[in-house]
């Protein structure tokens, strides 16, 4: 499990040794530096590395259900998007070489349990997917599969969809999705409920789904019937190794596939209605 390593006093080039090392994120912190490390690394290596006698080890904080390794919440910037924590300027990133701030208008969310934090590869794919499909034609509704925090649903609320859907089987995540729909003051635009795609009835212009790869295919039936005509449906959560998987899955059932996207071994798949 990747651990958290803190240097009160490091040397010059410490930044450079650490991304060199793998280090999974890079913070400054009370004048010194704070970085998260893979556990194939070892502290006495990182130590050797950075010329010092040893470094303090402690537990790292996992993010986005485990997946991503993060020091403190920080904006990040997504296609025309940037989601940031609910409270401060919002440094886009921390390191004082790297300093930056988040714009008013940001999409704001707690540090919370829920999936979709935005660092995460996908959430990234997604919103990217999003963005190239309103450009064509700004839909007047989506539906979020699976909405975890609602930041998908709320992104593209922000980008000019009028009315948007979330559902998630997990209660908890629906709660903090409602949180993040008021913190926002998009609430009145953000229809949540609890279950999967077939507790809703109707088709969607735009339908987002991003959870994993084995619910996919065991849903891709009912998805694709929620996916109006010369709708756009947009998938992840897919390791690169089941991409063909997952395509052909929706390919049988008459959807036409767009174009796929890989991104730090997680794919995005893009399919229209045929119909």
């Amino acid at each position: 499990m990747p651990y958290r390593i803190d240097i009160p006093i490091p040397p010059d080039d410490a930044l450079d040794r650490l991304i060199q090392l793998g280090a999974l994120d890079i913070e400054a912190v009370h004048g010194g530096i704070a970085a998260i490390l893979p556990d194939r690394v070892r502290p006495g290596d990182v130590a050797g590395a950075l010329g010092l006698a040893g470094v303090a080890v402690s537990r790292a904080v996992a993010r986005d259900n485990g997946s991503v390794w993060l020091l403190s919440p920080r904006a990040v910037r997504i296609a025309g998007i940037v989601i940031a924590p609910q409270e401060g300027p919002a440094p886009l990133f921390t390191a004082a070489r790297y300093r930056a701030c988040a714009p008013p208008g940001a999409l704001r969310l707690t540090d919370s349990t829920a999936f979709g934090t935005g660092h995460h590869p996908t959430t990234a794919l997604c919103i990217e997917a999003i963005e190239e499909a309103l450009a064509i034609d700004v839909s007047e509704s989506v539906l979020d599969v699976g909405t975890g925090s609602g930041v998908l649903a709320l992104a593209a609320l922000m980008m000019g969809v009028p009315r948007a859907t979330g559902i998630d089987i997990d209660a908890d995540a629906l709660r903090i999705a409602a949180k993040h729909a008021r913190l926002n003051h998009l609430a009145d635009r953000l229809h949540l409920l609890p279950g999967g795609p077939d507790a809703v009835e109707g088709t969607w212009p735009l339908v987002v789904a991003n959870v994993l790869a084995a619910p996919l295919v065991e849903i891709a039936p009912i998805l694709v019937r929620r996916v109006g005509g010369r709708g756009r449906l947009i998938l992840s959560g897919i390791p690169e190794s089941l991409e063909s998987e997952v395509r052909f899955a929706y390919l049988r059932l008459g959807m036409r596939h767009i174009r796929s996207g890989t991104r730090s071994g997680w794919t995005v798949l893009v399919f229209q209605a045929s119909w």
